[in-house]
């Protein structure tokens, strides 16, 4: 029986490491799941991709991203819905404006904002040299009503001919919308329906998804406080990734996280990326930074 008693002794022990790490990978995965979670988390998001330095092979690089976000909405069975649009003659966009309906959208899109650096050789570029080139993308969380009144005496609602590439109309008829906020000064156009209504009604929800990130912004400037290093701010000057053709690279500056599978991620297999950006986030948030 002692004999027994030994073996069984001899048994525990050597299963205690093992015990003892799996015990601390729990303690440590439940301090996660116990991070309050962000409020806007399973909200509809809004996005806006605009191209930065680079001229026209900045605005091809706008238009590739806006293909990786809708690729990755579609894998995920979210609504993709342009607001508004100005393309460039050189293909991709100048600007693109659009809404992303689904389960939890601004969870996984909100580490978005910010520049992003483009480096490839131009098919125009006929000594074959290396260009770089930036698009800024702003994610924002979609505002409810009650989060953001609007009075009617404070917006300018303008109706026009909705036009195409080069400004050339595309309708006779005056669906478009230009939503001017007076206090702010803030314009918000909007003419990919054909329903005036429904025009509106989109413009006015990008309106205020950009009056609830001013409002923020002002909030945590008079507070003083600190956002956290590891996103950023969401500043559209903060450099935030590099996508390397040459290299087939990408690298997230904010958390030195690099992939190689560039195509697998233009193709929408954004949650490589996105993935260690969560996990970073709550980490920070545990510790309170």
């Amino acid at each position: 029986m002692e004999a027994d008693d030994e073996e069984l002794r001899e048994l525990a022990c050597q299963e205690v490491p093992a015990l003892s790490e799996s015990r601390d990978d729990l303690e440590e995965k439940l301090r996660l799941l116990l991070v309050p979670k962000d409020p806007d988390d399973d909200k509809s998001t809004i996005i806006e991709i605009r191209s930065g330095t680079g001229g026209d092979e900045a605005a091809i690089f706008a238009g590739d991203l806006f293909r990786m976000y809708t690729r990755y909405a579609e894998s995920r069975n979210w609504k993709v819905e342009v607001v508004e649009d100005h393309p460039s003659e050189a293909g991709g966009f100048k600007e693109i404006v659009f809404e992303i309906e689904g389960e939890g959208v601004f969870s996984r899109l909100k580490f978005e904002g910010g520049v992003h650096r483009v480096q490839r050789i131009p098919e125009t570029e006929s000594q074959g040299r290396i260009h770089t080139s930036a698009a800024t993308v702003a994610v924002l969380p979609e505002a409810e009503e009650v989060e953001i009144e609007i009075s009617p005496t404070e917006i300018r609602v303008d109706r026009f001919c909705s036009s195409g590439p080069g400004g050339q109309s595309v309708n006779t008829t005056y669906s478009a919308i230009r939503v001017t906020h007076t206090p702010s000064g803030l314009v918000v156009s909007c003419q990919d329906e054909k329903s005036q209504i429904k025009n509106l009604e989109k413009a006015m929800k990008v309106l205020r998804a950009r009056l609830l990130e001013k409002k923020r912004a002002e909030e945590d400037a008079r507070r003083g406080d600190k956002r956290r290093a590891m996103v950023g701010t969401g500043d559209r000057s903060e450099r935030i990734r590099t996508y390397n053709y040459p290299q087939s690279r990408i690298t997230d500056h904010r958390i030195n996280f690099t992939t190689h599978g560039m195509k697998a991620v233009l193709d929408g297999g954004l949650d490589i990326l996105i993935e260690p950006l969560i996990t970073e986030d709550r980490l920070a948030r545990m510790r309170g930074d």
